[in-house]
């Protein structure tokens, strides 16, 4: 005990010691935090007080929760890359889980967001929000910050800056991608002015019946030696951090768990977070948290290494079942998060640090194979989605093309496709049947040249990606920029471990976007995973060396080179999407008007709901606000129980012709307490006389819950 409180008080002393006496830059090149003209008044300066008074190590912990729910109707969502799938709801709202966690010197922010995925757009324009903001940016830049998406299939699209990825939205959504910048900024900034000194406990646990593997022939391509390591065909692992005030308040949770959230299929119009977005609201409930404070309890259900993993253990998703089914997954995911979150007690000590460089991912040399990677090109079975899961309507190939099968070389329609699809390419862009080009891919015919091929000079996927790790203590979280598979992330994590007791955890579909990475045994069979890893055969085996660089160079104190920039292609976006034009309702009506009322009374478990002349959403987002609340008449008092956040209502959205905006909200009341209630709506609707845009709201007549 004595040589624990004598370490403690060491750690504490030198990090003051560094507090004191940093610039701007370590050694390594890193951040660290700077001077401020009293150094009492500082987080990092409590922080050493209360570790020496305490005789315990402590970190700065900070949490913040911020809506990122963009336009509710009329944009592509992004997931399933179907063009019909158009939001006409919310069914919940989509927010950024902000954490920060220091140590008196340094610094890392982790978001875990209920997204599609973190494009290289998002993190570039969080990264300029957060250089512009003098109170961030002397602690905060892109290499200590990571940004992670859940990869929700439920929300609005449209917001990378690459063509390929904007394809179903019809180009770029403006107002998705500023409310998700802006959202997500403005969770970290309050998870700064959150900081506070604060304990950090880590547990691991396995939950087996919350995913399936969704590619097995794939997965058992892999070395037997190498799959008899392991019980199962997926991660069953759920790794879990509780964030503890030194006064034994919790302030967050996150967990890393591998599952698809596609729990909620592509017939689905409403905004949501899917499985994990459930379960945060699930264990946040919990915690007393208010979506609207500035400091509240935050739990973020996070993204790990669920390429080829699904939660749909019924069958792929049909339309009827999907939010039951949601609802399962999200309770298994959350009763093993509360178990875990209750029997912590292991800490985690040590230093924060992190490592971050950008790797131009065209011509990355992999020195285990002696070959390098490719130009970025999907494959033929990359149309035909995964077909264990959600497959697509629009299936032009199978899954398993590969260069050398008979559904590539004999079938007379993939033939017709190939010949047809190839001479198209080869005209507007001649390099894509470079024999190199070809070749480099092996296994994989090209179906989609998204390295060769562009319309303004820039590719349509990202060529310069980012690789980053963060550590806190001894847990280092491996940032990828892509969905990847099971075994592909094993071996990840085994490239980036270094001690006996690092923890490894993989955050996928972190700061940039680039699809899959599969192992190279499993590229070679080109299921719908192996057919979207875009850099070709050597694509793992150059991510875990580029990787295991940064998990050197943080085990040796050394810098990273940062690597080339990617290009900000901000100018270059375009979108055939229209705006609202004007809003509308019939004579003699008015905005927030009853189109139908609720029934006067229900019975528990009963569906109400109202339906309301209403405005476009796309007018106003109603960030931190809701598009329709549950009030309960108590005392004299209208009080607010329910709102569009709630799973248990629903805000639906439809167009009446050609201006007019019909719009529904309702409430599930099996959770309701006997009494009265009503269904408030508000919006904004838009004159098609001045442009103006203007609010309004509408009540429903009161209904009663029996």
């Amino acid at each position: 005990m004595k040589k624990t409180i004598l370490r403690s008080k060491c750690m504490a002393l030198v990090a003051l010691v560094m507090l004191v006496s940093c610039g701007k830059k370590d050694s390594d090149g890193s951040l660290l935090l700077p001077l401020t003209d009293s150094i009492a008044d500082t987080p990092e300066a409590n922080l050493q007080a209360m570790s020496l008074q305490s005789g315990e190590p402590l970190y700065l912990i900070g949490a913040g929760l911020y809506d990122i729910t963009g336009p509710a109707a009329e944009v592509g969502m992004m997931g399933f890359a179907e063009t019909d799938q158009k939001t006409e709801g919310i069914y919940m709202r989509l927010w950024s889980r902000a954490f920060v966690i220091g140590d008196g010197a340094k610094r890392v922010v982790f978001v875990s967001a209920d997204l599609g995925m973190i494009f290289q757009s998002v993190k570039q324009g969080v990264s300029r929000k957060i250089a512009a903001d003098p109170d961030l940016a002397p602690y905060y830049n892109e290499a200590n910050v990571l940004l992670s998406a859940t990869h929700t299939h439920s929300g609005p699209g449209g917001y990378s800056h690459y063509f390929m990825y904007n394809v179903t939205t019809m180009g770029f959504i403006r107002e998705n991608y500023e409310v998700i910048v802006d959202g997500i900024y403005r969770s970290i900034k309050l998870a700064h002015q959150n900081v506070a000194p604060g304990r950090i406990f880590v547990n691991q646990g396995d939950l087996a019946n919350a995913s399936m593997n969704r590619s097995p022939i794939a997965y058992e391509n892999n070395p037997a030696s190498e799959r008899s390591q392991y019980a199962s065909n997926v991660d069953t692992k759920m790794t879990l951090l509780r964030l503890q005030r030194q006064n034994g308040t919790d302030i967050g949770m996150i967990n890393w768990f591998a599952v698809h959230p596609t729990s909620v299929g592509p017939t689905n119009k409403l905004i949501g977070g899917d499985n994990k977005g459930l379960a945060s609201y699930f264990f946040e409930k919990d915690g007393g948290t208010s979506y609207t404070a500035d400091s509240t309890f935050v739990a973020a259900f996070a993204q790990s290494n669920a390429g080829d993993v699904s939660p749909n253990l019924w069958g792929p998703a049909d339309g009827v079942h999907d939010y039951e089914r949601e609802n399962i997954i999200a309770d298994r995911q959350y009763d093993k998060a509360r178990e875990l979150f209750d029997t912590a007690t292991v800490r985690l000590e040590g230093p924060i640090d992190f490592r971050h460089k950008h790797v131009n991912m065209y011509n990355t040399f992999v020195d285990s194979v002696g070959k390098s990677t490719c130009k970025a090109a999907m494959g033929a079975s990359f149309s035909a989605g995964s077909t264990e899961d959600n497959a697509v309507s629009l299936d032009l190939f199978d899954e398993g093309v590969t260069v050398d099968s008979v559904e590539w070389n004999e079938n007379s329609r993939n033939a017709f496709l190939h010949s047809f699809l190839s001479g198209f390419l080869s005209i507007a862009w001649p390099s894509t049947l470079d024999p190199a080009y070809v070749a480099c891919h092996e296994k994989k015919p090209i179906l989609i040249p998204t390295g060769e091929a562009s319309f303004d000079g820039n590719p349509w996927t990202p060529p310069i990606i980012p690789f980053q790790i963060v550590q806190i203590g001894q847990l280092k979280i491996a940032a990828v920029p892509a969905e990847i598979t099971t075994m592909a992330g094993r071996r990840l994590r085994n490239a980036v471990k270094r001690n006996a007791d690092d923890i490894v955890v993989v955050a996928g579909l972190s700061n940039a976007y680039t699809s899959y990475v599969t192992t190279p045994e499993e590229y070679a069979l080109q299921h719908y995973e192996g057919a979207s890893t875009q850099f070709g055969p050597n694509t793992l085996p150059a991510y875990e060396q580029e990787f295991a660089k940064l998990a050197d160079s943080l085990q040796a104190g050394t810098s990273v080179s940062p690597g080339p920039v990617p290009p900000d292609l901000t100018d270059y976006q375009t979108t055939l999407q229209t705006g609202v034009v004007f809003d509308d309702v019939p004579w003699f009506k008015n905005f927030g008007d009853i189109v139908e009322q609720p029934a006067t009374s229900y019975n528990r478990g009963a569906i109400a709901k109202a339906v309301f002349w209403g405005g476009h959403p796309k007018n106003d987002p109603l960030i931190r606000s809701s598009y329709g609340d549950i009030e309960r008449l108590v005392n004299g008092q209208w009080i607010t129980v329910l709102r569009d956040n709630d799973p248990a209502t629903i805000y639906r959205w439809q167009r009446d012709g050609i201006a007019y905006s019909k719009v529904t909200v309702s409430v599930d009341t099996s959770d309701l307490a006997p009494g009265t209630y009503r269904i408030r709506h508000r919006g904004h609707w838009k004159s098609g006389w001045t442009g103006a845009i203007k609010s309004y709201q509408g009540v429903s007549r009161n209904f009663t819950v029996l």
